[in-house]
């Protein structure tokens, strides 16, 4: 047997196979494992009480794999995005999407673990690797989305203090959360700019306030707002250099996209599987109804554009890990917006497929309608993925 072919690493540092690993196959299906012994009928059931999917949380934080992207010196795996990825694609595959694992390890985690003082990563680490702690991310505001320059959450100084004043909107898990990770803006003193810059909030901090909003998503986890009254911090809540502005912020950026990638790819995956054995097992006038082109050939479609979004979350995915953050930007941002639109397709026909039977709770995929909807919208919009790419990608002028 012929060796795998490999593909050049950009970063010049190594070959890496297009196959997976060994390792990476038996992460898949340790994870999987799990998961199936929760599966989607927990899942919804939780959701619909509005109650926390903590019994999956815990024993998946106890096996190592909510921190398997994290430092191997504070309680985590040792490996990268990759992998975290591959947890969170294959517990949404077996109907148990843990959006919380696209916050709290992939965005909180990895900022801390790459810009963080040793006292923040002894203090936050464990927790987030073993699922003890959470931690939640603020960035989207009322009038500014998630666009960095217009955020107006301001961080002044008080003497050796910091004072945080603002407002976010569709922070997810803040109830659960130990703290949050918000993204405000500081004044440059060289300059006098305002810039990016990172704050850990815990969530009994005075003067933060949150409430939750109705939403439409059948999810354990809840949206809230949170009102930011003068919150004063002491100067170890800003996590590593007030200067570095967007650097540190894509740090965490990135991983969101790719996460995202695969929360889509996780609930895509599950909605195939769920139409193509109804499609061998529903017969019409003695004739599985898989057996027709009509039904046949749309999911054979899905699945096609499901793998190929995949390959390209894999992709930026090994950039990042690799240490490429340019090429990791854009291949996040393509594999975000491929996998959002793969997912929708996906679910969409799943519930073709199965008719009337496909709005049923019995099946669950009604309830995925909504939730593709999130690769769609969250954390980056379709239309400023396909700004970015016009423009970083082709050249052509801004148009905003």
């Amino acid at each position: 047997m012929s060796a795998p072919r490999t593909t050049t690493d950009p970063t010049g540092s190594a070959e890496y196979p297009l196959i997976e690993t060994a390792e990476r196959r038996a992460l898949r299906q340790a994870v999987g494992d799990l998961a199936r012994r929760y599966g989607p009928s927990y899942f919804q059931a939780k959701a619909r009480a509005g109650e926390p999917a903590e019994e999956v949380w815990a024993e998946a934080g106890k096996l190592g794999y909510l921190g398997v992207n994290l430092p191997a010196e504070y309680g985590g795996g040792g490996a990268g995005i990759a992998e975290l990825a591959i947890v969170l694609e294959e517990m949404g595959t077996a109907g148990v999407p843990l959006l919380m694992m696209i916050v709290s390890p992939a965005i909180c985690g990895t900022v801390i673990a790459r810009f963080g003082t040793d006292e923040q990563k002894r203090r936050w680490l464990p927790g987030l690797a073993d699922g003890t702690r959470r931690m939640a991310f603020g960035i989207t505001e009322p009038d500014a989305g998630s666009n960095s320059h217009r955020i107006s959450t301001v961080a002044r100084r008080d003497g050796d203090d910091w004072v945080l004043s603002g407002r976010k909107v569709f922070i997810s898990g803040v109830d659960r959360a130990d703290a949050v990770l918000f993204v405000g803006r500081t004044e440059d003193a060289r300059t006098g700019r305002l810039k990016p810059a990172l704050f850990v909030v815990p969530r009994e901090t005075p003067g933060f306030e949150y409430t939750a909003i109705p939403m439409e998503l059948v999810t354990p986890e809840k949206q809230f707002q949170v009102f930011l009254d003068d919150v004063r911090l002491p100067a170890d809540a800003l996590v590593g250099d007030e200067d570095a502005g967007l650097l540190q912020l894509f740090a965490g950026l990135n991983p969101e996209r790719i996460m995202t990638a695969a929360f889509s790819l996780g609930v895509a995956r599950q909605a195939l599987h769920t139409a193509v054995e109804y499609a061998k097992s529903r017969s019409v006038w003695d004739t599985p109804i898989g057996a027709h082109q009509g039904i046949a050939h749309p999911l054979a479609q899905c699945t096609i554009e499901v793998e190929l979004a995949r390959l390209m979350m894999m992709k930026a995915a090994h950039l990042y890990d690799a240490g490429d953050d340019l090429g990791a930007g854009e291949a996040a941002n393509m594999a975000k917006y491929a996998a959002g639109e793969a997912s929708c397709r996906a679910v969409d026909q799943a519930v073709q497929t199965l008719g009337g039977n496909g709005l049923t709770q019995e099946y669950g995929l009604g309830a995925l309608l909504t939730a593709t909807r999130v690769g769609r919208v969250a954390p980056v919009s379709r239309e400023m993925i396909l700004n970015y790419v016009a423009q970083h990608t082709l050249g052509l002028p801004r148009s905003y």
